[in-house]
């Protein structure tokens, strides 16, 4: 697959700074991929997601957006991106249709119309589909200074796919939004996903929201700190094991001793496993099991144990 980003020696830092907030970092991110970008905060994931939309310039390196460097060419990688906001950008003496017009003309999706029933069908569509997506079809012709800080959020996701975009940057897009609104944002970016069409690159602090990505990318204090799939980064860092027990469980404590199985606890018992050898493990136990739990490792875990060990390296 062709590359839709690319970053070499990414620099930024800020002036009075002691340190850079983005610390010479390189990646790619292949078309219709769906990459993740996780960090704690001040690890500098805003910093880089705002250089690669090209609202903020880097202090050095380079960022190809679709071919084109995002300083010298950035009205040809604004036209091919969408971009979901932390903080909002929304025009509060307008409607929230009219927000979404004034969006849409910027990106060059339909030409500037005075009434929402004169615009294209492609946009009149696109609307109401988002809209209801987003569960605010009702509440288009109201004031934005109307809406509550839930309702904002929904107008800022519809602002940021009504052009359908090549690439889109979703910084914590979830923030602020009931559990519906929530799932229903996720089942369509999945859906997007599936197509391959657009390219979506998520930050995010709900974890579990990464487990779907193509790619994670954990960043600290700048640098990254580890890169891979979910399931690399969950094989080559958290060890998995599963519980067990059985009625006697003196006689299995001996029966892992005589299978040299890696093992801790006195009943229940925790028994390490290597890849794809659980199957192994209980063909070679013979003592009836009472208790059987096999842990899977989330990528939570993962995070936590790359963030923490990161934060030691540093001290």
């Amino acid at each position: 697959m062709s590359e839709i980003i690319k970053v070499e020696n990414l620099v930024k830092k800020y002036k009075s700074a002691e340190s850079n907030a983005v610390d010479g970092i390189s990646f790619k991110v292949d078309e219709g991929e769906f990459f993740s970008m996780l960090g704690p905060n001040g690890a500098g994931k805003t910093t880089t997601l705002s250089i690669l939309n090209s609202t903020l310039n880097p202090s050095s390196g380079s960022v190809l957006i679709n071919g084109h460097d995002i300083y010298l060419e950035s009205t040809k990688v604004r036209e091919k991106i969408g971009v979901i906001f932390q903080s909002p950008s929304l025009d509060t003496n307008l409607t929230a249709e009219e927000n979404i017009r004034f969006h849409s003309v910027l990106y060059g999706y339909i030409p500037f119309a005075l009434n929402f029933k004169s615009l294209p069908n492609k946009y009149q569509k696109r609307v109401k589909e988002l809209s209801t997506l987003m569960g605010i079809e009702k509440d288009l012709s109201k004031p934005i200074s109307t809406f509550s800080g839930g309702m904002k959020r929904k107008l800022e996701i519809i602002i940021g796919l009504i052009h359908n975009p090549k690439i889109l940057f979703l910084d914590e897009p979830t923030i602020g939004l009931d559990p519906l609104t929530r799932k229903n944002l996720w089942d369509y970016l999945l859906e997007i996903k599936k197509k391959g069409d657009t390219t979506i690159f998520l930050t995010t602090h709900y974890i579990e929201e990464a487990e779907e990505s193509d790619h994670v990318m954990i960043i600290n204090k700048g640098k990254i700190v580890s890169f891979g799939t979910p399931e690399d980064l969950k094989n080559d860092l958290v060890e998995e094991y599963v519980v067990i027990s059985s009625l006697n469980n003196e006689f299995l404590r001996q029966e892992l001793l005589n299978i040299n199985a890696k093992f801790e606890g006195d009943g229940p018992f925790k028994v390490y496993i290597e890849e794809n050898k659980l199957q192994n493990l209980f063909q070679k136990i013979k003592t009836k099991l009472s208790l059987i739990n096999v842990h899977n490792p989330t990528l939570e875990q993962v995070y936590l144990k790359i963030i923490g060990d990161s934060k030691h390296e540093n001290v």
